[in-house]
């Protein structure tokens, strides 16, 4: 099981919602930065979702970052 972190700001929402779906359906540990400004596309159950930085600070998303194996930015 991987660790995925998607920073995303809003664009592309339907493509990243998509690799979203298909990384949980894979057993893989997913996690959803929203950048300012960005709203919350309909992800699946499951997903850990943190605003930037309403709920976590730049701080929080650098120890994301670190943290996880894969990061994707949309």
């Amino acid at each position: 099981m991987a660790g995925m972190l998607h920073m995303f700001k809003g664009d592309h929402a339907a493509e990243a919602v998509a690799v979203i779906a298909a990384q949980v359906a894979a057993g893989d540990r997913v996690t959803v930065a929203l950048l300012a400004g960005a709203a919350v596309p309909p992800l699946p159950a499951g997903v850990e979702v943190h605003r930037v930085p309403e709920d976590a600070s730049y701080e929080r998303l650098l120890e994301l970052i670190f943290a996880a194996d894969s990061v994707v930015t949309w």
